[in-house]
C-alpha cells in the first residue's frame, strides 16, 4: 500500500512538472526572467529562460493539496475504511506542522526568486535562509534527533543542516541537469528509506518532490530549455534538508529503526556536500568569499580533464548513485557495516579528486 502511494505521489507530481514547465518556460520569457551568460563563471551559449523552481514548487503544491483532499474525504478508493481513517486522523493532526514546513518552502523559494530577478548581496540572503530555517524548525517541529544526551543541540544543527543543503544545491546548479538529476536520486532513495520505515507522509512527500524534479529535469538535461535558477536550487535544498531530517533522524518508536541513521542523508547527499566542501577550501586558499562563484566544481573539473559537459553530468550521477546505494546496507547493518562505507566511499572520493587534481588545473 505505502509503495502504491508513493508511486502514486510520484507520478502526479511528474505529470504536473511536465505540463507545467514548459508553460513557466514561456512566462520566463515574457516577464524577461532570463539567464544571460554575459559574465563570471557561466558558460552556456545561449540565453535561457529561468522560472524552473517554479514550476517544481507549483508541480509539487497542486500534487500535496490533491492528495490532502482525497486523504481527507476519503477519495482514495485503493485502501480500506480503517487505514483511510487513520490517514485522515494524521493529516489533521500534522496539519499546523505541514503548513510550517510549507511555508518555509515557499519563502526559500521566493527568496532565491527575488535573487533571480535582483541580485542580493550575500548577508541578505543568509539572513533570509536563517528565517527560512528558523520557521521549519520551531514551526514544523522538523529537528535532527541525534543528540539524546544534549538535545538543546538538535535546534542550532538543524538550522545549520538546512542552510547548508539550500547553498549546497545553489553551488551545484552548474551544469545542465547537474543539480536536478543529483537532486532526483537523492529524492528517491529517502523515498526508499521512507518506505522501508513505515513513514507514509514522508514517503508520499519524498515520491511528490522527485515527480516534480524529474518533470522539471526532462527540460533541464542538456541543452537546457530552462533553468531552475537561484529560486529552484534554494527549494530544492530546503526540501532535501527537511526529507532527510524528517526521514532519517527521527528516532521515534516504531517510526525508525536506524542504528547508524546520521550516515544515511550523509551518504545520499554525499556529492554536493562533498563538492561543497571543496570548493569553499579552494576559495578560502585563494583567500576568495566563498560564495562567489568559480569554475572549480566537481563537474567543472571534470570537463577540464577532456569529458563533454553532458559526460562530466552523468559521470557525477553516476557516482551520486554509487555512493547512495552505499547508504541501504546501513539500514539492516552495524556499526562495522558503518566503518567499511564510510572507508569505501572516502576512498572513492579521494581516488576521484586524486584523479581531478593531477588532470586539471584550478581556476584562478
Amino acid at each position: 500500500m505505502l509503495i502504491l502511494l508513493t508511486g502514486l505521489a510520484f507520478a502526479a507530481a511528474l505529470a504536473a512538472s511536465l505540463l507545467l514547465t514548459p508553460l513557466f518556460r514561456v512566462a520566463a520569457v515574457k516577464v524577461q526572467a532570463i539567464d544571460r551568460p554575459a559574465h563570471n563563471h557561466k558558460r552556456h551559449h545561449d540565453s535561457v529562460p529561468l522560472l524552473g523552481g517554479l514550476a517544481m514548487f507549483c508541480a509539487l503544491a497542486i500534487t500535496l493539496v490533491a492528495g490532502i483532499l482525497m486523504i481527507k474525504y476519503r477519495w482514495l478508493l485503493f485502501c480500506d475504511e480503517t487505514l483511510a481513517d487513520s490517514m485522515a486522523i494524521g493529516v489533521e493532526l500534522s496539519a499546523t506542522r505541514f503548513s510550517f514546513v510549507f511555508a518555509g518552502a515557499a519563502l526559500a523559494l521566493l527568496l532565491g526568486l527575488v535573487d533571480d530577478f535582483l541580485p542580493l548581496s550575500a548577508a541578505v540572503k543568509f539572513s533570509g535562509q536563517l528565517v527560512i530555517a528558523l520557521i521549519a524548525v520551531y514551526g514544523g517541529m522538523i529537528k535532527i534527533d541525534m543528540f539524546a544526551g544534549v538535545p538543546f543541540l538538535a535546534a542550532p544543527v538543524t538550522v545549520f543542516w538546512i542552510m547548508l543543503l539550500m547553498n549546497s544545491i545553489n553551488f551545484f546548479d552548474n551544469m545542465d541537469g547537474l543539480a536536478a538529476g543529483t537532486s532526483a536520486i537523492a529524492l528517491f532513495f529517502f523515498a526508499l528509506v521512507s518506505i522501508l520505515s513505515g513513514q507514509f507522509f514522508m514517503a508520499a512527500l519524498s515520491g511528490a518532490t522527485c515527480g516534480a524534479v524529474c518533470g522539471f529535469w526532462y527540460y533541464n538535461a542538456h541543452p537546457a530549455r530552462i533553468f531552475m535558477g537561484d529560486s529552484g536550487s534554494h527549494f530544492l535544498g530546503y526540501m532535501l534538508a527537511v526529507i532527510a531530517a524528517g526521514t532519517t533522524f527521527f528516532h521515534s518508536d516504531g517510526v525508525s529503526n536506524f542504528n547508524l541513521s546520521l550516515l544515511m542523508p550523509l551518504l545520499i547527499l554525499a556529492l554536493p556536500l562533498f563538492d561543497t566542501g571543496m570548493v569553499v577550501a579552494i576559495r578560502t586558499i585563494q583567500r576568495k568569499p566563498f560564495w562567489i562563484g568559480d569554475r572549480n566544481h566537481i563537474s567543472h573539473r571534470f570537463v577540464r580533464m577532456g569529458l563533454s559537459r553532458p559526460k562530466a553530468v552523468m559521470l557525477v550521477h553516476l557516482l551520486a548513485l554509487c555512493i547512495a546505494l552505499g547508504s541501504l546496507p546501513l539500514y539492516w547493518g552495524g556499526t562495522l557495516t558503518a566503518v567499511i562505507l564510510l572507508i569505501q566511499n572516502a576512498v572513492l572520493l579521494t581516488a576521484v579528486s586524486l584523479l581531478q587534481f593531477s588532470l586539471s588545473r584550478i581556476d584562478k
